[in-house]
């Protein structure tokens, strides 16, 4: 079974204590992958304005999130 049908079976849990946790770890994966593609739009030229429409937020939003002074993003530290 690969790890994101576990996830998603444990996320559908009646056992809150499990599916709270399945939750953490998808929305971890979630900011992981935000990042990334944040940071691959940036390289490739697109405007916080644009990345912000694709995600549904405020350009502002986007910005204060993964703008940090860097020109292709934040990256947060492990």
């Amino acid at each position: 079974m690969s790890e994101t049908k576990t996830l998603a079976d444990a996320a559908s849990s009646r056992d809150p204590a499990v599916g709270l946790k399945a939750v953490r770890a998808l929305r971890e994966l979630a900011e992981r992958l935000e990042d990334l593609q944040v940071g691959n739009a940036r390289a490739q030229g697109w405007t916080w304005q644009m990345i912000a429409d694709c995600l549904g937020v405020s350009r502002q939003a986007v910005h204060k999130k993964h703008g940090g002074g860097s020109r292709f993003g934040r990256r947060k530290e492990d």
